[in-house]
């Protein structure tokens, strides 16, 4: 993450995206609606991604732009195993242990081959319910990878991108750099 970006500032609107953009209901049909309008957002940037979609531990949906590697898939499940074991985004967690100097591994005990801390990776949440799923994107630079699935999903829910964005970031920005 660049240093211009105050990681207070993320980690608590990243609280308020997780509360505000959970579903009423999710099936396929969803699944397959938001994980296209993920690929139409992301095909934007120019840059190879790969996006996946998790409900109660099954996969729902997956696709790999061409130009994709086997291990954009590694990362979508390593992002995905970290918003299951914390129940926050993938990003969260990597923001809360670079404040700290902390990592997965030392911190937790998580071996960095089966966990990410990094950006792309959000909880599926059924309001009322709770956590029952992940989607996951990677390719762009994390920070871009978790905003531009949080302005799909907030655009989907019938809620303003911007309103959730985090600060700084715009879904006009150009990718600065491949990033998994």
């Amino acid at each position: 993450m660049s240093a211009k970006h105050d990681i207070n500032a993320d980690l608590a609107l990243i609280v308020e995206q997780e509360q505000l953009l959970q579903f009423e209901r999710f099936d396929a049909d969803t699944a397959f609606e938001l994980g296209s309008r993920l690929r139409d957002a992301a095909t934007a940037y120019g840059t190879p991604v790969a996006i996946e979609i998790w409900l109660n531990g099954s996969p729902l949906f997956f696709f790999a732009m061409p130009g994709t590697a086997p291990s954009n898939a590694d990362w979508l499940r390593r992002k995905r195993n970290t918003v299951w074991h914390f129940g926050r985004s993938s990003y969260a967690i990597g923001l809360k242990l670079a404040s700290s100097g902390d990592s997965l591994a030392g911190k937790h005990a998580l071996p960095e081959r089966d966990y990410a801390a990094h950006g792309g990776a959000f909880p599926l949440a059924i309001r009322g319910t709770g956590i029952v799923g992940t989607i996951a994107i990677s390719g762009l630079p994390q920070r871009d990878d978790h905003g531009v699935m949080v302005a799909v999903i907030a655009e989907y829910l019938g809620i303003d991108p911007a309103a959730v964005a985090l600060p700084g970031w715009s879904p006009g920005l150009p990718p600065r750099q491949l990033c998994l």
